[in-house]
């Protein structure tokens, strides 16, 4: 076994040696043995091996087995100084990239964030040499069934973090369209935050920029919302996964790109059990309070948002009265007929007063605004007369609460700047003045003679102008827009009379408003229950 003394004699025949190092084969292979050796000869074989790897190609085996055996030494800082070197082993011989790459893939289960790191620059530097190569290697490692999860879900994390600092003209269509394929691969039995992860590499490339890429991108993330099963409304995981395959989609959607296969989905699967989806722990908006006084939002609420987005999105719908039917009848749960005139506890049998849902009602109210559009006669043919009189009746009382609630905000609200629309209470109000702005721009809309379709709003928790806002709430100086606190509201206003006395006291609402003014949850619980294991049969649940 050499010493450290023969290792350096030996490197100095070789490096003497120069391109005819290959003729002298006794002292790699004495390097060779020093892995066998104590710490100072292992680091240095570690680095002579990699320094001379590419003259003894026939030695090429032997030579990867002892630099992997001092990738897995006891000693951390001979495992350091191994996959440092490991890289090395492939300038001059590509060939070998996949195979290393499987190996540094394999080594991303370590815990110490030194040697993570090390690992990492390796597969940086297999990318600088042969980016397919390494691509081969980490997917031969991620799709293999008895990889460490934590060494699986380091990888794909490597590829969505670290592969977009690699140089733009390494990534040609071949190697773009081989990392598409293999991405769909891995797509078929994943975590959520997996899912997100290769989604963020998926997009990233520049195939994916163009029309035809964005279309196949919503056509991945259909295949990964399983658009073409039942929907099971009893499977929390499986309405999170909905749910966020929903809002990876939403950005792709364009004029050109449609949302039409998600909304035929959520029309004819999700909304008309809408009422039993619930959150895992039985939470409703009715449920009380958070910690910071914030009402505790539900399922629901959020699937009425994403539907409400897609709505502007849909291509070409066949059978759109029937969808657009399903979506007018869940609205009208959400809107009830004005109580009878001369029953003077109609609001309630208990006294309390009405409960109106102003978050949902601005969701459907929207999306049946753009998809009646298509088929206006749903509310305007002969045969609709009665269904056209019941619902101007819910629109009318609906307008009504809308019209004094949206008077008390804008009192509230009334010279409030700089800080004081920085509190809670004020935010909640501002977001809530937005909701009740949209639904009474809609109901204006549908109370023409016929019901008019023309009314642009923008949906109350997302980004508008400046301008646009300022308009909306012109009585109010210095207001911004809200934040993502979901709404709560408890009307005081049953103490105060309206001036007309001739029809039926309105009362606002007493119940409470659950409304997040952002996007949709990005992998609440873990997503899909943090669990991977889609028919391979590996003790987790399906997503």
């Amino acid at each position: 076994m050499a010493t450290v003394e023969q290792l350096y004699k030996n490197f100095g025949v070789l490096a003497d040696a120069k391109e005819k190092a290959g003729e002298h084969t006794e002292e790699y292979v004495s390097i060779l043995s020093a892995v066998k050796g104590g710490p100072n000869e292992k680091r240095l074989a570690s680095q002579f091996i990699a320094r001379f790897f590419r003259h003894f190609p026939d030695l090429a085996e032997q030579a990867l087995n002892a630099q992997f055996d001092l990738c897995e030494d006891e000693d951390m800082h001979i495992r350091k100084q191994a996959m440092k070197d490991l890289p090395q082993l492939c300038k001059g011989c590509p060939e070998h990239v996949p195979r290393i790459a499987n190996i540094l893939t394999q080594l991303l289960q370590s815990e110490d964030l030194g040697e993570i790191s090390l690992i990492q620059s390796g597969l940086l530097s297999l990318f600088r040499i042969d980016a397919k190569g390494t691509l081969q290697g980490l997917f031969s490692q991620i799709l293999q069934d008895d990889i460490v999860d934590v060494a699986r879900e380091r990888a794909i994390q490597f590829m969505a973090t670290k592969m977009k600092t690699l140089p733009e003209d390494m990534w040609t269509k071949d190697i773009e369209d081989y990392l598409i394929v293999e991405c769909r691969k891995v797509l078929q039995d994943v975590t959520g935050e997996e899912f997100l992860m290769l989604m963020r590499v998926l997009s990233g490339l520049a195939t994916m920029s163009t029309l035809q890429g964005r279309k196949q991108l919503v056509e991945i993330v259909c295949e990964q919302a399983d658009l073409d099963a039942q929907f099971d409304v009893a499977d929390s995981d499986s309405i999170e996964r909905l749910l966020q395959c929903g809002k990876e989609a939403i950005p792709l959607f364009s004029k050109n790109v449609h949302s039409t296969k998600f909304l035929k989905y959520l029309c004819g699967n999700v909304l008309p059990v809408l009422g039993v989806i619930s959150s895992p722990t039985g939470e409703d908006e009715g449920a009380g309070e958070g910690e910071n006084g914030e009402a505790k939002t539900t399922l629901q609420l959020d699937v009425l948002k994403l539907f409400a987005e897609m709505s502007s999105f849909c291509g070409e719908l066949d059978k759109s009265e029937h969808y657009t039917q399903i979506v007018f009848n869940t609205l009208l749960e959400y809107m009830p007929l004005p109580p009878a005139t001369n029953d003077e506890n109609a609001a309630d049998m208990n006294g309390e007063q009405p409960k109106l849902q102003f978050s949902h009602v601005e969701c459907l109210m929207f999306a049946f605004h753009q998809m009646a559009r298509r088929c206006p006669q749903i509310l305007t043919d002969d045969t609709h007369a009665d269904r056209l009189k019941d619902f101007r009746l819910r629109l009318q009382y609906f307008a009504r609460g809308v019209q004094v609630y949206i008077k008390q905000l804008k009192m509230s609200l009334q010279g409030k700047t700089g800080a004081d629309l920085k509190t809670d209470e004020s935010k909640i109000k501002v977001a809530a003045l937005k909701i009740t702005s949209n639904i009474n721009t809609l109901i204006k809309d549908l109370f023409h003679n016929p019901p008019s379709y023309k009314a642009v709003v923008t949906l109350s928790w997302k980004p508008t102008l400046a301008a646009k806002t300022a308009q909306t709430l012109a009585p109010i100086p210095g207001q911004k827009r809200p934040g993502i606190t979901p709404i709560t509201f408890e009307s005081d206003a049953s103490s105060k009379k309206l001036s007309k006395t001739d029809r039926q006291v309105y009362s606002p609402p007493g119940g409470k408003y659950s409304d997040r003014a952002g996007t949709f949850p990005a992998g609440q619980r873990g997503g899909w229950g943090g669990q991977r294991g889609r028919g391979r049969g590996r003790g987790w649940r399906r997503w």
